[in-house]
């Protein structure tokens, strides 16, 4: 697998598409050729409500003490968290449909981020199955445009 990159990977038929970002996720299914893609949706994945990190947190940096001195402690990012949340909650699902023997070939195409946090998220038996992975959110793209960009970037 090249990470980062579908350059001279194909897609087989019946191969599934993960396309996501840190509040969407796509099942994809090629129900085409390696060479004429036809992308069918399968599943979609939304997060709940994620407000930006100020709006979830009321209170200030919190401070330590430690030898003497007093330094402030970073602010939590609620948002980056509940980002990472999602990732697993995509990653078990994505467990789940392995289990039942429904994907054997797996493409990712995900914001960079969010392949991280996947990456993470993902048990050895299910990153076995990922042939190619593509580091650019396409998420909110429609399925035609998402075809066209992962044909391209062969």
């Amino acid at each position: 697998m090249q990470e980062g990159s579908m350059k001279s990977e194909i897609i087989p038929h019946d191969a599934c598409v993960l396309v996501a970002d840190g509040k969407k996720a796509l099942l994809l299914r090629n129900i085409g050729t390696a060479y004429q893609l036809m992308l069918e949706v399968e599943q979609v994945i939304e997060a709940s409500a994620n407000p930006l990190s100020h709006e979830q947190g009321t209170d200030r940096p919190g401070r330590t003490w430690s030898g003497g001195h007093r330094s402030s402690v970073d602010e939590t990012d609620f948002h980056s968290l509940e980002e990472q949340r999602f990732s697993t909650i995509v990653a078990e699902r994505l467990e789940t449909i392995c289990a039942e023997g429904a994907i054997g070939k797996l493409v990712i195409a995900a914001a960079p981020k969010s392949l991280a946090n996947l990456r993470h998220a993902m048990s050895e038996n299910l990153s076995k199955r990922i042939i190619a992975e593509y580091d650019k959110d396409l998420v909110n793209l429609p399925i035609d445009e998402i075809q066209r960009h992962l044909l391209s970037e062969r």
